[in-house]
């Protein structure tokens, strides 16, 4: 095979991964066992520290997965984790129904609660003391998605926390101006426009953490690509409901 066949082949493979929304929720982590508790890159027990779960406390986790386990374990036997996966999520992503049912056969994850319903009728549990979501806020704005309505969405989660509960949200970050742009192609989306939906719900901002920034991510890259892959720059805020 030419080399001129070979770079066609290759840039006909990248334009083909642009154009498959359905890599959007699952394909971030390395191996497929992989989370929160065994991945040190996704520096779980700092993330469970920012989020400021407690034992007794009542979280869900939206678009739920790598984080169920070690929020199952913050929380402990009299907490309970809500692992809400939205019904267009498991229509293209069945495997993360699959995901989440293995975790609550686990015995030693009893407080976990399944949950599904459609992105738009969420129908989170009232009194929730953190809504957690993790690298898929941005396809909120996807067609897959719907799209969701957004602005609906994020007061579903204002209402559904007691006042004084925590909104967490932690995504790939998009070079500053490009708002939404990114979030189909690149999978990507501005920290100011998470905040600028987020305040507009009724939030207060309350915080916000660099652990998982990496300065070297000049924000063009599609987050899957090989050179990128696991070493996007991340931001992680954390909103507050008003008491």
């Amino acid at each position: 095979m030419s080399r001129i066949t070979l770079f066609a082949a290759a840039a006909a493979a990248a334009t083909l991964a642009f154009s498959l929304p359905a890599v959007t929720a699952f394909a971030q982590a390395p191996a497929a066992n992989a989370d929160a508790l065994t991945d040190p890159a996704m520096k779980g027990p700092e993330v469970i520290a920012f989020i400021g779960l407690k034992p007794g406390q009542k979280v869900a986790d939206i678009v739920a997965g790598r984080f169920v386990r070690a929020e199952s374990q913050a929380v402990g036997p009299k907490g309970k984790v809500y692992a809400y996966e939205p019904d267009e999520i498991v229509k293209t992503h069945p495997e993360a129904m699959a995901s989440v049912n293995k975790i609550i056969a686990d015995p030693a994850y009893a407080n976990v609660v399944a949950l599904t319903a459609p992105t738009n009728a969420a129908n989170l549990p009232k009194g929730l003391d953190a809504v957690f979501i993790r690298q898929n806020y941005h396809d909120l704005y996807d067609k897959f998605m719907g799209p969701a309505d957004v602005p609906g969405f994020n007061k579903q989660v204002y209402a559904a926390l007691k006042p004084g509960g925590v909104y967490v949200i932690l995504d790939h970050a998009d070079a500053a101006g490009t708002g939404i742009s990114g979030t189909e192609g690149r999978h990507r989306i501005e920290e100011a426009r998470v905040k600028e939906d987020v305040l507009a719900a009724g939030f207060k901002f309350d915080g916000e953490s660099n652990i998982l920034a990496n300065p070297a991510d000049d924000h063009s890259k599609f987050v899957f690509f090989p050179a990128i892959r696991g070493k996007t720059d991340q931001f992680l805020l954390r909103f507050k409901k008003p008491k």
